[in-house]
């Protein structure tokens, strides 16, 4: 299969590209070790995925608008 054809089939079961794809899994990863373990933010951004901890504010950003950190904060079990 061509990478053309993969990439037009994904995004119709999936309604989006691989990348965006991907890039939602890890923030979804992130979000889950962020609320549920003390990792600091370097480990939780190497568990996801994301290369570097810059990557996961980024993305994490983009996503929620709030930074790794604001995001334990507030979403972290009491």
């Amino acid at each position: 299969m061509s990478v053309r054809t993969f990439t037009r089939r994904f995004r119709d079961e999936t309604g989006l590209s691989p990348a965006r794809w991907l890039v939602a899994q890890r923030v979804a990863a992130a979000r889950r070790l962020l609320e549920s373990t003390d990792l600091p933010v370097e480990r939780v951004a190497a568990e996801a995925g994301f290369g570097t901890t810059a990557s996961l504010r980024q993305h994490l950003h983009a996503v929620i608008g709030v930074s790794p950190l604001t995001y334990r904060r507030t979403y972290r079990g009491a």
